[in-house]
């Protein structure tokens, strides 16, 4: 078994196509076919299910899909810190985050690791949470902030919160005339926003669930891709968004009313690979740990039902 096998084994599972992988990876399909037949030969078991439209995963090939994902992305990753060091750059730490995170404490995160790690390239880019959790596996990101719990063996979770849900209401909405909490039950009948579209499961998935939970269902559900544009829609009378509650500050033509219940929240989950003992983790946690002690704005039970006192490792719950 070498990486190249590893690469065509990965291109084929993800197109679930000999054709499109073959086109992919710039090579024929005769050869591209004998490579993966070579690598079942090898390990002894079967991997592709080649009698389906599209190609389907054996429970095997699922297993080793995901475990080559990790090694090529850790091999990239190892390139390309290789080269850094050789050139005498700066240290990276890639930084998944779902665009709400920056009305809350990502931006503050951000500025303190940058005072304590001056020589530290830092990236950041936007993903969803569970494409998150793929980058992490890949090595493409090094940590994640996302809004939705997991149960990936491979990635390690903590809530770092649980944040209360409010309702984006246009200004000539009767349920705007209140500031009073908000029932679930109030949101049957309206003409709901959710973001993001797509990929899903994601935040939409999440707020759906919730008014199904209440036996809620709303005249309509309308889906956009950001959270902007969401809220662009309430103000332009579409319809009622439930967002994040730090999220209020974006908009100040509308309404929010804090959402009544227990189950009202929207997490904020770190995630990281289980594997990862970076020293640059340990300072992400210390330092959130330090942000948390200040106790900035963002942070009080006005916009919050609980926040984690530590940064200890655990389960998130699904």
């Amino acid at each position: 078994m070498d990486l190249r096998q590893i690469r065509y084994f990965v291109a084929v599972a993800s197109e679930r196509n000999f054709t499109r992988a073959a086109e992919r990876l710039n090579i024929a399909q005769p050869p591209l076919s004998r490579q993966i037949q070579l690598l079942e030969d090898e390990l002894g078991v079967t991997l592709i299910l080649r009698n389906s439209r599209p190609l389907r995963l054996t429970d095997a090939g699922r297993l080793f899909y995901e475990q080559a994902l990790q090694i090529l992305g850790r091999v990239e990753q190892m390139s390309d810190a290789t080269r850094r060091m050789g050139r005498n750059q700066n240290r990276v730490i890639s930084i998944g985050f779902v665009p709400s995170t920056l009305y809350g404490g990502l931006p503050s995160l951000v500025r303190k690791l940058r005072q304590h790690e001056s020589g530290l390239d830092i990236k950041l880019i936007e993903m969803l949470s569970m494409q998150q959790i793929h980058a992490l596996k890949e090595g493409r990101i090094d940590i994640g902030f996302g809004r939705l719990h997991h149960s990936d063996p491979n990635v390690t979770g903590i809530v770092l919160r649980e944040e209360r849900l409010v309702v984006a209401i246009p200004v000539a909405d009767p349920l705007a005339s209140l500031d009073l909490p908000l029932p679930v039950a109030a949101l049957a009948g309206k003409t709901l926003i959710v973001y993001p579209k797509e990929p899903r499961p994601s935040y939409a998935d999440h707020v759906l669930q919730l008014l199904h939970g209440h036996d809620v269902r709303p005249a309509a559900v309308e889906e956009v891709s950001e959270l902007q544009t969401a809220l662009g829609l309430v103000a332009a009378e579409v319809g009622i968004c439930v967002i994040p509650s730090s999220a209020r500050l974006l908009r100040a033509d509308i309404r929010y009313r804090v959402l009544e219940g227990a189950r009202a929240t929207s997490p904020v989950v770190l995630s990281h690979r289980a594997s990862d003992t970076s020293p640059y983790i340990a300072l992400v946690k210390r330092l959130i740990e330090e942000m948390y002690a200040e106790s900035p704005p963002w942070l009080t039970l006005e916009h919050n039902l609980s926040v984690r006192s530590d940064m200890a490792d655990t389960d998130i719950p699904e």
